[in-house]
């Protein structure tokens, strides 16, 4: 891929740190936005010893906190004069109602709100790169979501963790779908990717109760590398150019719910998306 750039959401572990050491395989150079320096470091020093590229590097931002969204996609076009793809792949999955410092649900911040946010602050410098994509992590969970747009935070509805990822996942997808619409003759694509059940950290900090979960059925499920297969087939197989707006697993196309393809949904998430992140501006 020669210089290419891709910038990389969670990429320190699972999926995500799959997807860099294969990338940097490619000849892909890398930005990895981590909240972790000591994890950033230690996973670019490993990137390097085992692919021998060093073109690993660090941006480090808590994407709960949209302030530093803001400061790390302006640290992000700063350094890149070119970017040519944004993997959204960082994620939460809580049992608990928990809320960011901008007193947002944490779930919604970081599962949707952070996609949104830093694709729309990097959205320009992509377009500017073209041909460009963008990929985004999702989950066949979004199939068991109950979608209530004034309720997105789930603060008046019964807190179920799953529940709330999944509804998370399907909001993913919407936003992705309507994303691409906007995107249409400009040269970037956007894709949603389910990677399939992937034995990583999701989740290890959420109490007792997950941690048993996952404990009995982490001997099931793939490894990182197996999951991040199709979110780097996305960024990088020739015969995708020009695909967009579409969700795929196992490197293949996926019908998602109906409820993922209501584009009317699509376009007022859009708007509320927008009103969270602060943002007065759309395409």
């Amino acid at each position: 891929m020669g210089n290419r750039v891709c910038v990389l959401t969670g990429g320190t572990s699972g999926i995500g740190r799959a997807a860099a050491f294969a990338l940097a395989r490619g000849g892909w150079r890398l930005a990895l936005v981590c909240r972790s320096a000591a994890r950033g470091e230690e996973t670019a020093a490993e990137i390097e010893a085992n692919t021998g590229n060093g073109d690993a590097e660090l941006v480090l931002a808590d994407l709960s906190q949209q302030a530093e969204i803001h400061r790390a996609a302006a640290e992000i076009r700063e350094r890149y004069p070119a970017i040519h793809l944004l993997l959204n792949n960082a994620g939460v999955v809580h049992t608990r109602f928990q809320t960011t410092a901008d007193g947002l649900e944490s779930t919604l911040a970081i599962n949707h709100l952070a996609y949104f946010l830093l694709t729309e602050l990097l959205r320009e410098r992509l377009v500017a790169s073209a041909p460009a994509r963008i990929v985004s992590v999702a989950s066949d969970a979004h199939r068991f979501a109950r979608l209530e747009l004034d309720d997105l935070e789930f603060r008046r509805r019964g807190y179920r963790g799953m529940r709330v990822y999944g509804t998370s996942k399907l909001l993913n997808i919407l936003w992705n779908r309507e994303l691409a619409r906007r995107l249409e003759g400009t040269g970037v694509t956007a894709n949603c990717a389910h990677p399939g059940g992937v034995n990583t950290r999701l989740g290890d900090d959420n109490g007792r109760l997950l941690a048993l979960f996952g404990g009995l059925v982490k001997r099931f499920l793939r490894t990182p590398e197996k999951g991040a297969e199709t979110p780097v087939w996305l960024a990088t197989a020739s015969e995708l150019e020009g695909t967009t707006g579409g969700y795929f697993a196992d490197c293949r196309p996926r019908r998602p719910s109906d409820a993922a393809l209501d584009d009317e949904t699509g376009r007022r998430l859009w708007a509320i998306s927008e009103r969270m992140c602060g943002l007065t501006t759309g395409a």
